[in-house]
């Protein structure tokens, strides 16, 4: 029987001397496609961090916020996500031109301090081409019009492979503090402005 993972987590269970409760990982808390707790979770996430690679497996990680449920599930098996004007390297989705492998991390720090691992893989669509948005309820792409006037650049299209927990016992519980959010803002102070002296 094929055991799942990767032969380099099967590498490293065997090193560390983990395949056994690796494979009462798999077996229990992995699954291929998204459930409805899954799905239930991921729809009231108002964060996500992304990992992408380029072609030549340098990676990035990167930071999406927005309204809750911002990450749509359009099945078991789908995901959608807007991307907006950001700063302008285009890191991720320059990465999945290459690369469409693609790491999401859910975390929820409010909750239940638990997160959701999912992975597959990612495909950009252009709004300057109807076509490529044909599978996207128009409910979804009106939705992400409304804050501060933004427009999508893109959409992140997202086959899932791979989901399973983040267990909870290191995630701190965090208490939410008011904070106006400049969506799409151009201001300095808002954005952080030189926060790491990078430019003296």
């Amino acid at each position: 029987m094929t055991r799942p993972g990767s032969s380099g987590e099967q590498r490293a269970q065997e090193r560390f001397g983990t395949s056994a409760r690796a494979a009462a990982f798999y077996a229990h808390q992995s699954l291929p496609h998204l459930n409805s707790q899954m799905q239930q979770f991921i729809a009231r996430m108002d964060m996500v961090f992304i990992a992408t690679a380029d072609g030549k497996g340098e990676c990035d990680c990167s930071f999406r916020a927005g309204e809750p449920g911002f990450v749509h599930v359009l099945d078991d098996k789908t995901l959608v996500y807007p991307e907006y004007r950001g700063n302008g390297v285009l890191a991720s989705l320059g990465n999945i031109m290459e690369n469409p492998h693609i790491g999401l991390m859910f975390p929820d720090f409010y909750q239940s301090t638990v997160g959701l691992h999912v992975n597959g893989t990612a495909r950009v669509l252009d709004p300057s081409e109807p076509e490529s948005l044909s599978r996207l309820p128009a409910r979804i792409t009106e939705a992400a019009h409304v804050k501060g006037g933004r427009h999508p650049k893109a959409w992140i299209l997202i086959g899932v492979e791979e989901a399973y927990i983040h267990c909870s016992k290191h995630v701190p519980l965090l208490k939410r503090l008011d904070k106006h959010i400049a969506w799409g803002s151009d201001d300095e102070q808002a954005k952080g402005g030189n926060y790491f002296k990078v430019t003296p």
